[in-house]
């Protein structure tokens, strides 16, 4: 019974949950986020939230950027930490002052939070072996 729960019987391997974090949280980033951004440009592009007061067009710029160009290097774990952080910080902007810190009700930040700690704690890990950046290098 203690090998069931403990899990004993499935190998520990820190760098394949870095892989999987990265490739789930990067990927749905890009896809239910960021591309929604990228094909939109034009027509959100001047009516963007600007919740920094650095105008609509370059709110619109670093939320896709962070959303779409970050996560994607999430994703393929290149520049891990730095694109990492890229997201971390576009979610922790949406969470506190897009969606003013709210958990519940019908503008809630639940998932800005949740990707927010997700990306950040691959700031703190890196990508791990399975990245380019173990490939070439980088921390």
């Amino acid at each position: 019974m203690k090998k069931l729960f403990s899990l004993s019987f499935i190998p520990v391997n820190a760098d394949l949950g870095l892989l999987f974090l990265r490739v789930v949280f990067g990927g749905c980033m890009v896809f239910l986020h960021g591309w929604g951004k990228v094909t939109t440009f034009g027509s959100k592009f001047h009516s963007f939230p600007d919740p920094l007061g650095i105008t609509h067009e370059l709110s619109y710029l670093l939320a896709t950027g962070g959303e779409f160009v970050g996560a994607s290097l999430v994703v393929l774990g290149c520049y891990t930490r730095f694109a990492a952080l890229s997201v971390a910080i576009t979610m922790g902007v949406a969470f506190f002052m897009v969606h003013n810190g709210v958990l519940v009700g019908a503008k809630s930040g639940e998932s800005a939070l949740i990707y927010g700690a997700a990306f950040l704690a691959l700031v703190f890990a890196g990508g791990g072996k399975y990245s380019v950046d173990a490939k070439i290098g980088n921390p």
